[in-house]
């Protein structure tokens, strides 16, 4: 049986004075996405508590990374207003490239 979905993460590091900072050295973000559509079906960080990890989710589900990753990171702009902003964006960014270089290519 062939998988349905995929698996992507994306990285970014993380700056001085977050919480995170105290577990991790670099921000992930993981997407479950829907081979066929790209679409985000579910999402997960290393942000330090489980609230923003869950809101974070929520901005990504949905999004389809076969239309880019703009609107995702304008989501995160008008959204979140935490210390990792600048990480999430860059992780974001990474998460994209993921998901060009493994899947797109192998069409």
């Amino acid at each position: 049986m062939v998988m349905k979905t995929v698996f992507i993460a994306g990285h970014s590091r993380l700056t001085s004075g977050m919480a995170a900072k105290s577990v991790y050295d670099t921000l992930t973000i993981t997407a479950e996405v829907d081979r066929k559509y790209g679409v985000i079906i579910s999402a997960g960080c290393t942000l330090a508590t489980d609230h923003a990890r869950g809101y974070i989710e929520e901005l990504l589900k949905g999004h389809s990374l076969k239309d880019g990753i703009d609107d995702v990171i304008q989501e995160v702009k008008l959204h979140y207003f935490g210390k990792a902003e600048n990480a999430l964006i860059s992780a974001l960014r990474d998460l994209h490239k993921q998901y060009e270089l493994h899947f797109l290519d192998k069409k």
